[in-house]
């Protein structure tokens, strides 16, 4: 078996150039693995930090994005994907690694080796601005959320509040 490229930040850089994304790729001086570090690393609040999560659900894997420290609900990811809340699984650090080419920590939205099925939680698209993984831990990508939207194709969802018995979350019962 042929093992994957590991990409970087110049990868992202090449990929947002070609593709005419706007967005700008921060280079510090302190690593960036979570998102308190992050928020610190560029004086923001750590909402404006999104993440990038690698889920197995059903039969493939989607990319979840989200702000913060929040955790997402693997309920309402579930509910969406219409499979059993145990066939919704978090990737690990070298299935991430495999599947988009980046380090877990370091994870842009886009970009990866393929291209992947994209849920956004609608808190996101709230903010002006955001930062996300940048390809590295001394890397993050301050861009807009409605890019992040349009580049990924992303599905708006709430990830955040699990669905109650009809699939609604409890916010909209």
């Amino acid at each position: 078996m042929q093992q994957k490229p590991e990409l970087d930040p110049s990868h992202l850089s090449n990929f947002m150039q070609v593709n005419q994304i706007p967005g700008e790729i921060l280079h510090l001086e302190v690593p960036t693995p979570t998102v308190e570090a992050a928020a610190a690393a560029v004086g923001t609040e750590p909402d404006n930090i999104v993440k990038s999560l690698l889920f197995y659900v059903g039969e493939g894997y989607i990319l979840a994005i989200t702000c913060g420290a929040e955790h997402i609900e693997r309920r309402a990811l579930a509910v969406h994907f219409m499979v059993g809340r145990k066939k919704v699984k978090l990737a690990d650090p070298l299935t991430v690694l495999e599947e988009t080419g980046f380090q877990v920590g370091a994870m842009p939205p886009f970009g990866h080796l393929s291209p992947l099925p994209t849920i956004i939680d609608r808190r996101v698209l709230e903010k002006q601005v955001v930062y996300a993984g940048g390809g590295s831990e001394h890397t993050l990508l301050r861009i807009k959320p409605e890019t992040i939207l349009s580049v990924t194709n992303a599905q708006v969802l709430d990830l955040l509040i699990p669905p109650n018995q009809d699939g609604n979350t409890r916010a909209d019962s």
